[in-house]
C-alpha cells in the first residue's frame, strides 16, 4: 500500500489568526494528535498556553524566543515540551518562523489566573483545514479529510 504524501508545495498556508498559518501534514486517529507546519510571522506572539500532550517542535527557519526563559530557538533546533508544559513565545527577527510541529492532546490557552479560555487539538486543527478549503473553493487532499 503506498504511503500517502502530502505536497506542502501544492496549497497556500491556512490562516489561524494575524502572522500565524499552517500547512496539516497528518492527524492521527481518534484525533489523538496532529503535524503540521506552523508560520509565525516575525513579532507575532503565542500566547500562554499549556499542553495536555508531548509537544515535539522542530524550527525549520527563523527564530523564535520562549518568553518565560528567554531561550532563542533557531534554524535546526528541536524542543521537547512535556505533557503540563506552559510557556509563551514569540517570533523574532525579519523572517517568518517555520516549525514543524506534532502535538499530541490539546493546546489550552491560558488567561492571567490560568484559566482555559480557549483550545486547539487535532479536531480543530482539521476543522480550520476543511472551512478553508470549502471557503475557498479547494478540494481537501484525501489523506486530510478523513
Amino acid at each position: 500500500m503506498p504511503i500517502p504524501a502530502v505536497d506542502t508545495t501544492t496549497f497556500d498556508w491556512v490562516p489561524l489568526g494575524p502572522g500565524l498559518s499552517f500547512k496539516p501534514l497528518n492527524f492521527f486517529p481518534a484525533d489523538s494528535g496532529y503535524q503540521l507546519l506552523l508560520r509565525v510571522e516575525p513579532g507575532t506572539v503565542i500566547p500562554p498556553h499549556r499542553h495536555t500532550g508531548d509537544i515535539h517542535a522542530f524550527n525549520i527557519s527563523g527564530h523564535r524566543r520562549i518568553i518565560t526563559t528567554g531561550d532563542i530557538i533557531g534554524p535546526g533546533t528541536y524542543v521537547y515540551e512535556p505533557v503540563g508544559n506552559e510557556d509563551t513565545w514569540e517570533a523574532v527577527g525579519d523572517e517568518p518562523c517555520i516549525i514543524h510541529l506534532e502535538a499530541n492532546g490539546r493546546v489550552e490557552y491560558l488567561d492571567d489566573h490560568g484559566n482555559v479560555i480557549r483550545h486547539t487539538d487535532a479536531a480543530t486543527a482539521r476543522d480550520e483545514y476543511l472551512t478553508w478549503c470549502a471557503e475557498n473553493r479547494i478540494d481537501p487532499l484525501s489523506q486530510l479529510a478523513r
